[in-house]
């Protein structure tokens, strides 16, 4: 009977061992799951978000075509859907309710009230030397209290202004300054 107990302590040993490297790769997989769900909750986020600027690139007269027929030639790693506790895919309604949670309602535009472009606009036609799209948010917001100003936005406006030749833009390193376009000078007869 001597002989036995080395070899069963050996087995429980192997038995323990086992046991816990079962355990440590259960938790590491979860640990993958979870980090998945909130990777393509992220990537969600990130379409809608896609979604959004390729309507704004569209109101601005951008080329969004262009942009999705870059992606479409790179190359996309396809990634499984996370399954579930009973194995059946969970992926689309997390990513659905993804979507929905990122949603937000804007409040719409008050009769009267002037666009971003015509209050950027207006607000560099006073200054006598090129702004920062930082400086004129600030000065928008003092000016316009009532107006939740956001630096995404004017400078959006900016650039919309840029596009229609109504403002100016001028780097200088990596700042960018907008000013009004210099009024069209006659030309002069010799």
């Amino acid at each position: 009977m001597s002989g036995n107990l080395p070899v069963q302590s050996v087995t429980a040993d192997y038995a323990q061992r086992v046991a816990d490297d079962l355990s440590a790769n259960r938790s590491e997989q979860e640990r993958v799951r979870s980090e998945l769900a909130r990777l393509q909750d992220e990537l969600v986020r990130l379409e809608d978000s896609e979604q959004v600027l390729t309507k704004m690139q569209e109101v601005l007269g951008g080329t969004p075509k262009q942009a999705a027929k870059q992606r479409k030639g790179g190359k996309e790693a396809a990634v499984p859907a996370a399954r579930g506790s009973n194995g059946k895919t969970a992926g689309k309604s997390a990513a659905a309710a993804g979507r929905k949670a990122s949603k937000k309602t804007a409040s719409p535009k008050k009769a009267g009230e002037p666009t971003w472009l015509e209050l950027t606009t207006a607000y560099l036609g006073g200054q006598s030397e090129p702004q920062s799209a930082a400086e004129v948010a600030a000065s928008l917001t003092e000016a316009h209290p009532e107006r939740a100003v956001q630096v995404a936005v004017v400078r959006n406006s900016l650039e919309q202004g840029v596009a229609q030749g109504l403002l100016e833009r001028s780097k200088q390193g990596r700042s960018v300054f907008y000013s009004p376009t210099a009024p069209a000078s006659a030309p002069s007869g010799s």
